[in-house]
């Protein structure tokens, strides 16, 4: 039996943490903050447990759907509600796309979401012939034309990565897309057999309790909070690795370490293991993000403005609002919508997301600011003029990694740099993916890689 130390308690460090305790190993785990789970928090408004961070999977990769069955936790699917583009002046119907490329012109034109030029230069399609990698925007732009980009691939990117068409890696981000758009003819696929995204009752917030429970029933398993990790160093036999545990400092000797923190402090702990892999990762950007929560009375003022039929909305940055998502999450959850309703009480959940790369200045005030800004955007989107009976406001800094062009050949640079330390791996948002699948299959790739070399 070998020993590990995974230095991060997000989904991607417990998940690493997991498999190497099936696997036979004892397992440290420091998490720097006070709790475990990264992006996946339980917060609370009016009474009610939601999820203040990320708060769906996708449910065609088998990563997330398959360790929340493992873990005990039931799976469920948001309701058929769909969701809508605010953009020139109304709530427009979201139509099919892949990324922002339209999939059904004729949806397209129907929605509004256009101008007429607009909607002209989109039926005029140009096959994109890109050199190497390219922007999502560049190549979607190629094929549909800018104003696609701005009112339909913006949108989605922000609410995915928080960031710009124009700067994130098309490869790294959507490689179906660059597929799709290299056909002379793309035509319009059938809807989806299964659903395209999946959730938790009760929150997404369970699943890293339920391993973290997991991990204190196996008897081979330590999970610290408040453990800073302050050096990762080589030893003759393995590594030590240096902690600052609430103001004191300690040392823990292992057989392997994974570090499945964000790329800055992953930088910082590989500056001397791995200079060249450190660099690659002081090269990543991050964007910062914030998510307000509301609870309001289901009065008939509330239902007519926001109960619509619709999962929320996506909007443009060229429309300039503050927000640039709002989630119905009543509308889009069954579970959250029964937990509004349970008791006496009739309340309906949703929340806004703002901030994108580059603009973390705009968070940079006040929580009522943040949300004084939410309700005047969504007083404007739709009607919607009452008072909350509670809020919550959950601030994500530098909490979504940036893939810009060339992301691929950075994290193949990243990995090749690690693989030359053996007993060293790497896994987290900052490589694969940044959703709850890719992030779990992140820590089950570092796992399996020491498993096999330490």
């Amino acid at each position: 039996m070998r020993r590990f130390i995974v230095v991060g308690g997000g989904i991607s460090g417990l998940t690493a943490a997991r498999d190497l305790v099936a696997a036979g190993h004892e397992v440290l785990v420091l998490e720097g903050s006070d709790r475990l789970g990264g992006k996946l928090r339980r917060g609370e408004v009016a009474g009610i447990s939601v999820d203040v961070g990320a708060e769906a999977m996708i449910n065609r990769r088998p990563e997330g759907v398959g360790l929340a069955t493992a873990t005990g936790l039931p799976v469920t699917h948001p309701t058929g509600a769909t969701s809508r583009i605010w953009t020139r002046g109304a709530l427009r119907p979201l139509p099919r796309t892949l990324m922002g490329a339209p999939l059904d012109l004729d949806q397209l034109e129907e929605s509004g979401i256009l101008s007429p030029d607009g909607l002209q230069r989109a039926r005029h399609q140009q096959v994109p012939r890109p050199d190497g990698d390219v922007s999502v925007g560049e190549l979607v732009g190629a094929r549909y034309g800018d104003e696609v980009v701005d009112r339909l691939v913006e949108p989605l990117l922000g609410g995915v990565y928080a960031g710009h068409a124009r700067g994130i890696s098309a490869r790294a981000a959507a490689p179906q897309l660059v597929d799709l758009l290299a056909r002379e003819q793309v035509d319009v696929p059938p809807a989806p057999a299964v659903p395209v995204f999946a959730g938790v009752p009760g929150g997404m917030w369970q699943l890293p309790d339920a391993i973290a429970g997991e991990l204190a029933a196996s008897g081979r398993a330590e999970v610290r909070t408040d453990a800073v990790t302050r050096e990762v160093r080589r030893t003759p036999g393995g590594f030590e690795v240096v902690i600052d545990q609430l103001g004191v400092r300690e040392v823990e000797a292992a057989d392997g370490v994974v570090v499945a923190t964000p790329a800055a402090p992953t930088a910082r702990l590989l500056a001397d293991l791995a200079p060249t892999a450190a660099a690659e990762l002081a090269g990543i950007g991050y964007a910062s993000s914030a998510v307000v929560t509301f609870a309001f009375r289901a009065d008939p003022a509330v239902t007519e403005a926001i109960d619509i039929g619709a999962s929320g909305f996506l909007v443009p940055p060229v429309d300039g609002r503050a927000v640039k998502a709002a989630t119905f999450s009543f509308a889009k959850w069954d579970w959250v919508r029964a937990a509004g309703a349970s008791g006496d009480r009739d309340l309906l959940v949703f929340r806004t997301s703002l901030g994108r790369y580059g603009e973390e200045q705009t968070l940079q005030v006040p929580d009522d600011d943040l949300v004084r800004v939410s309700l005047a955007d969504l007083a404007e989107a739709t009607g919607l003029v009452a008072t909350p009976v509670d809020t919550v406001v959950e601030r994500w800094g530098g909490g979504l990694p940036q893939y810009a062009v060339g992301h691929l050949d950075r994290v193949a640079r990243i990995r090749a740099a690690v693989a030359a330390v053996p007993g060293l791996a790497v896994c987290g948002a900052a490589y694969d993916g940044v959703g709850i699948a890719a992030c779990i299959g992140s820590g089950q790739r570092a796992a399996a890689e020491l498993g096999t070399t330490a």
